[in-house]
């Protein structure tokens, strides 16, 4: 069969009949349960797989198989099979991770690629174009993905020990002219500080040193690291990565590695490699296999040497929805009837790392069509999106997030996305831009949507003016999602006690009922929740995050409690009373779907 021809085949949807005739074949549901899903993709005009996937009636390879029946595509299944890695890099890590595409065979027919969507015809021809191979797509499943996903990890390790091994001696000519006494604290500091520019520039181009580098950097973003953190300790140098918002020990060097790897940073970043005793902030950006990421370096001198971390910005990251992003029911509701308003504030509150920014770039994609001019003024730009002009603060220079906010005013916008609220300068401006007619959203400092209320009022805008703007508030955390691996079990009489405590039980089983999560006439001692299970693919049971969420609209009610200077408790109780889900709510709502377990609901809440 010609590559073209496979093309064509490809190039259809899942026949929706045959589909529905597979399942009741299998037995796998039932005709009432299915015909009753079938009703529920109608109504919202969903597909049916994904409805049946979405209310737990079959699983997700189950689905792939018949998919793959229907489409007449052989399916694979590669959990423990494993892959040469020559035939799995064919297809770079990011694009593997993004489109759920895996390479993991070739032969004389051409290279056969697993995928979760052999539809994707842009993709089947990129690799087509980029291996030089006849591509042969075959169905499999998330499981599977996730499986050979971490054989590029695996791979890339045993790389970095290679360097470590082959290098190691390297290490120990540099800094050797300070005393071993010293080690790498404050006396170390000066003593550093004595060499040329020049000499530490060329200690930060060691061949060892850069190949470290670049192995930490790539390493981290193929783990989905937020964060790496450069320690220097009294022995050794310590590095360590934010995944899914936990930090975890990555390695560790021989602490006269320390010079040189943070030399070599400052030069990618443009810092002053000889000034080691203030604080420096940089930056710097790399293309990846077509994916553009970011780096915000930041140093700080420590009693040990200098301390660095790196902030991870993948600038085109995208394909986000409130939905993916675990936003639903009312909560979802109240969103989007906010986003279909031509003026007023949109806030959004938490703590740094709560995912804020994700959160409005999501919206300003729904808001982004050709007939509206959006406008941004950001710190730092952490995506980058078509169509929408996007201003970098440069506080150095004057550029604020107030300043800029002014210029924009003058460009004719009619949606403004303000990176943060910080100051009451801001926060006035913003005021009185959804006044005149804007839309503007942003992030304000707080940890509750309630909270933002008096934290508006702290800065000195006036309550009148904040009920003729602000027309919702967003509060969220990100929790940690539980792998495949996760273990049923049901809370037992103590533990259901303890709950209540924290939150009204009947309220909860009325909104699962609500959302068709639980029966009935279900009962806390039916309902299943979930553990973390160690398995190969994490070491913790997690795999990446997802957002738990309080939004609140304000009400009249609300709006006469504001004026009347009501406290947050008030307005909190308020809110609830007017049908808002707190975040322990949702995070107890997440659990009982099995996305996350009750330990990590309760670690984030707590914070």
């Amino acid at each position: 069969m010609k590559s073209q021809s496979v093309v064509e085949c490809l190039n259809m949807q899942i026949n929706e009949e045959q589909l529905k005739k597979f399942i009741l074949d299998s037995g796998l549901v039932s005709r009432s349960d299915l015909e009753a899903i079938i009703k529920k993709a109608q109504t919202k005009k969903q597909k049916l797989g994904n409805v049946l996937l979405s209310e737990g009636k079959i699983s997700e390879t189950d689905l792939k198989r018949m998919e793959a029946f229907v489409l007449g595509i052989p399916f694979v299944g590669l959990v423990d099979q494993k892959i040469d890695f020559p035939v799995l890099s064919l297809i770079p890590e990011s694009i593997a991770r993004n489109y759920n595409i895996i390479a993991y065979k070739k032969s004389e027919a051409g290279l056969e690629i697993a995928m979760l969507d052999v539809d994707d015809l842009p993709v089947i021809d990129f690799i087509k174009k980029r291996s030089g191979f006849k591509i042969l797509p075959r169905l499999t499943d998330p499981v599977s993905i996730k499986s050979a996903l971490v054989q590029y990890r695996k791979s890339l390790q045993a790389e970095f020990t290679n360097i470590i091994q082959q290098n190691s001696s390297s290490f120990k000519t540099v800094g050797a002219d300070v005393p071993a006494s010293e080690g790498f604290g404050i006396s170390a500091t000066s003593a550093g500080s004595e060499k040329s520019e020049k000499e530490l520039k060329a200690m930060a181009e060691d061949l060892p040193i850069v190949k470290i580098v670049d192995s930490l950097i790539f390493h981290a973003i193929l783990q989905n690291a937020s964060d790496i953190h450069i320690e220097p300790g009294e022995h050794e140098l310590t590095v360590r990565y934010r995944i899914d918002g936990i930090l975890h020990d990555a390695m560790t060097l021989d602490k006269n590695a320390t010079p040189g790897i943070t030399a070599r940073v400052k030069i990618l970043s443009n810092l002053k490699l000889d000034e080691k005793r203030l604080p420096q902030d940089g930056r710097f950006k790399i293309d990846q296999n077509g994916e553009k990421v970011s780096f915000r370096v930041s140093t700080l001198p420590t009693f040990f040497g200098e301390k660095t971390v790196i902030r991870i910005l993948k600038e085109n990251a995208q394909g986000f929805s409130l939905e993916k992003l675990g936003f639903h029911g009312e909560g979802l509701e109240r969103i989007y009837d906010s986003l279909k308003q031509k003026t007023g504030m949109v806030l959004a509150t938490g703590p740094t790392g709560s995912g804020k920014t994700t959160t409005l770039y999501t919206m300003i994609e729904i808001l982004n069509r050709p007939e509206v001019n959006i406008s941004t003024v950001e710190d730092p730009i952490e995506y980058q999106m078509p169509r929408v002009n996007q201003t970098q603060v440069k506080p150095e220079i004057g550029l604020s997030f107030a300043n800029g906010l002014r210029s924009l005013l003058r460009q004719d916008p009619d949606i403004i996305m303000v990176g943060e609220i910080r100051d009451g300068e801001t926060a006035g401006l913003a005021i009185n831009a959804s006044l005149t007619g804007h839309l503007v959203l942003s992030t304000i400092h707080t940890n509750s949507a309630a909270g933002a209320i008096p934290r508006l009022i702290d800065m000195g805008v006036e309550p009148f003016l904040i009920i003729s703007t602000v027309k919702t508030i967003i509060a969220q955390r990100l929790v940690r999602r539980l792998t495949d691996s996760k273990e049923k079990y049901f809370l037992s009489a103590a533990e259901i006690k303890n709950l209540a405590k924290l939150v009204n039980l009947d309220k909860m089983l009325s909104l699962l009922q609500g959302e068709n999560i639980i029966a009935a006439k279900s009962v806390w001692e039916k309902i299943p929740f979930y553990k973390a299970v160690k398995s190969d693919d994490s070491i913790d049971g997690y795999s990446d995050r997802i957002g738990i969420h309080e939004v609140l609209k304000v009400t009249g009610s609300i709006k006469e409690l504001i004026i009347r200077g009501s406290s947050q408790d008030d307005l909190e109780a308020q809110a609830k009373k007017e049908g808002m889900i707190t975040i322990l709510e949702d995070g107890i709502f997440q659990a009982v779907l099995g996305v996350t377990t009750l330990e990590e609901v309760f670690r984030v809440v707590s914070e």
